[in-house]
Formats: C-alpha cells, structure tokens, sequence
C-alpha cells in the first residue's frame, strides 16, 4: 500500500482517551497520527471538515466469524481480529497468513489462532509458527476446551510465546445441545436448554488456571451476572484477565426469544433481565473491557428453521457503533469509555499501535456523526446476511468518512 497524501481532518471534536471530546483538529502523515490540537493545515493537506462531528479512532473488533469488508467499512470498523472457525481452521501457519493478507489494502484482518489442532481440544496446535504467521492471539473458537490439563499446556505455552488466549467461557457438559438459557422463557417455549452457571463454571477454572501459569486471558463473552462477579474479582487481586460482550447481551434478555425469532439465537444464548443489568454495570464499572460485534453472517439456510436447529450468530458490524452509542445516550458509559470498548482496549490486546488518537499511532480513523438517525433493516444490510436481533429498530450513529492509515476509504 503506497503512503497516502498528508490529510487534515478540521472542525471536528476529538475522541481522546479521557474526558469529554473536545474541539481541534487532526493530521496524518505517513500513515500516523502526526498532530493533535488547534492548529491550520499544512500547505498541500487534503483537507477534510468535520463540521463538528466527532473524529474518533476507527474500531477494532475483536472475534469476527467472517471477513465483510462492506459491513465492516459501513460500521467504521478498520480492524478486525478473525476467529480460527473458518471453512479452512487457522490452525497452521499457512492459512494464518493468508488469513492476514485478506483484507488489505483497506482493512487489516488479525487471525486468531486455533489453540488445538481442527479445535478439536486436545492437541496444541502450531501456536508459535503462526504467531510468526502473523496471528495477534490464540483462541479456542466457538467452543470450551473441557480438558483441564490441555488448558492448562496452553495458556502454559501462551504464556511464554507472550500471546492472549481468547476463550469461550461455557462448560459444554452443562451446556450440552442448548439453546436457551434455563429460566421461565424457555420452559414455556419448550426449548433446550441450559442453567446459567454453565457459564460461571468455565469462567471459574480458566481464572484458576490463569492465575497458576500467568497467561493472559479474554474472555470473549461475559454475560451473567455470577460470571462477571468472578471477573471483578479476579482483576481485584492482579490476574491479567479481560472480558469481551457484544451488545445483543447489553440490551436483550431472553425474552426477545418469544416469539421463536431465530435472529436471537446467540451463542452464549441471551439470559435473564437480572443478568443484562449486571452486563451494564460491568461496562460501567470496568469489568468489561471490549465490546465486540460478534460478526456472523447467516444465511436463511441457517436461520430459516425451527429455533432449536437454526444456527446461533448474528450479523453485528453495522450496529456495534450505533448501539454502543446508545449506552452513552443512556448514561451507562460516556464517550470515552465507549471508544475504548470499541477501539483501545482491543488493539491493545491485539498489540498494535491503532484504537487511540495519539500522535504517533496508526492512522485509522472515523468521522462520526453520533446523532444520525437510520433504521437497522435486515433487508438491506451491507453484509453478507442480514441476520439481526436489531431487526426494523430504530438506531443512532453512522460514520461519514472513513481512513485507514491516512487513506480515505470509498464507502
């Protein structure tokens, strides 16, 4: 990718890691951040005016299940860190590497790779070769690694190689063939289902273990509320544990499954009222530390069935910044924090330089208008499908321009 032209964005409110946004201007040259502040454009610049929206980093999503470069560019999003569950698993050096090379010029995939060989959970796969390969962390995919002692050889291993092991905190034996969460909703609608401390219970022993080795941990998703006590508490005495949550599990309980809409069958599936308030003081308090889109496209060969068959996931790229948003609206998070769910916090578990407005980090950015008014609409979504519990409401937020170092991408 050749340097882009020295660009200046103008009039805008900058998105900076602490306080409220505040008034100047940015410039980027050479592919970074070059300047912040108040200050008039270099002779040559392109200039961009922001008219007073807000320039903010462009986001990093952590645990994509599918590279959607329209969706993603719709949604702001410049990163993207792909889970190892593809048709070809990321469990060699080979296809991590081409797993990498798949979205430039204009996107940047991280591959995650698979902690076991076809995430079979037993044997570790080639973790150190495909950290060379260019994989940003390891991960056990859409599924818990139920042998202790294989967890334990692997966030071991991770441990050395330096690498944050990314997890599905969900006890399978307990789990099983769910697809609800245990609770009045689904003893009504007749669905399988599994008690809530399936997910208490993995979170449990990965902490343990983590503690014993030393290893970095993510977990992907948190949603109860047993299992966020368990998070704050880890963190409280110094584990090197974080916690992802997509915003379906911020702003929906089981309830939204009434109606059998297979749009809202989710893995973890969504839980009880109690536990998406303690999802939102989580995220207030800090014990959430990113919010992911959890991007999975479905098709109707997935989702057109009856609820218990259909394919869990839902397409979440172009409503992460909108819905994220609306907790600022709501007073649960203020900006700040909003982009460092959605920005930061994930490039620095990814560790690149990106996710921040500070000179010298990549330039990858977003001018947003954090008051636009669309209507999600599962028909004419940009991405691959239109699989969304966000279906026909009505959301606020857009990116207006979008740059990936320096470069101004066509949306």
């Amino acid at each position: 990718m050749s340097t882009p032209a020295p660009v200046t964005l103008i009039n805008g409110r900058l998105v900076l890691p602490s306080g409220e946004p505040q008034a100047g201007a940015l410039r980027c040259a050479e592919g970074r951040i070059a300047a912040l502040g108040d200050f008039t454009p270099h002779d040559g610049d392109t200039v961009i005016d922001a008219k007073g929206k807000l320039i903010a980093p462009g986001l990093v999503d952590l645990g994509v299940f599918a590279i959607d470069k329209p969706a993603f560019h719709f949604g702001g999003i410049t990163r993207a860190a792909l889970m190892p569950d593809q048709g070809v698993v990321l469990d060699k050096p080979s296809a991590v590497r081409f797993a990498a090379q798949s979205g430039k010029p204009d996107l940047w995939v991280h591959p995650l790779a698979a902690a076991t060989k076809d995430l079979a959970g037993s044997e570790l796969a080639e973790l150190a070769l495909m950290r060379d390969a260019g994989a940003r962390a390891v991960s056990t995919g859409r599924r818990w690694i139920g042998d202790s002692g294989a967890m334990h050889r692997l966030l071991s291993y991770c441990a050395m190689l330096g690498l944050v092991v990314v997890t599905h905190a969900e006890d399978a034996g307990l789990a099983g063939a769910a697809v609800a969460t245990a609770g009045e909703m689904a003893t009504r609608l007749g669905l399988p289902s599994a008690p809530a401390e399936a997910e208490a219970l993995a979170v449990a022993r990965e902490i343990a273990l983590a503690e014993l080795t030393g290893a970095r941990l993510h977990f992907r998703q948190v949603t109860t509320a047993a299992a966020l006590g368990l998070v704050r508490a880890a963190k409280a005495r110094g584990v090197a544990v974080t916690a992802g949550v997509t915003p379906a599990h911020a702003l929906l309980s089981d309830v939204a499954v009434g109606d059998f809409r297979t749009f809202t069958r989710l893995s973890p599936p969504l839980r009880s009222e109690a536990d998406r308030q303690a999802v939102l003081a989580a995220l207030a308090d800090g014990t959430i530390d990113v919010i992911a889109s959890g991007h999975d496209p479905r098709g109707p060969e997935d989702k057109r069935l009856p609820f218990a068959d259909a394919e869990p996931g839902m397409a979440g790229a172009e409503t992460l910044l909108p819905l994220t948003l609306g907790l600022v609206r709501d007073g649960v998070i203020d900006t700040a924090r909003a982009f460092a769910l959605l920005a930061s916090n994930p490039a620095a578990l990814l560790g690149v330089n990106a996710g921040t407005l500070t000179v010298g980090a990549e330039a990858d950015l977003a001018v947003i208008d954090p008051d636009k008014p669309w209507i999600v609409d599962s028909d004419k979504m940009a991405a691959a499908a239109g699989n969304t519990p966000f279906d026909k409401q009505g959301v606020q937020g857009r990116a207006l321009v979008l740059l990936k170092g320096g470069a101004v991408i066509d949306q």
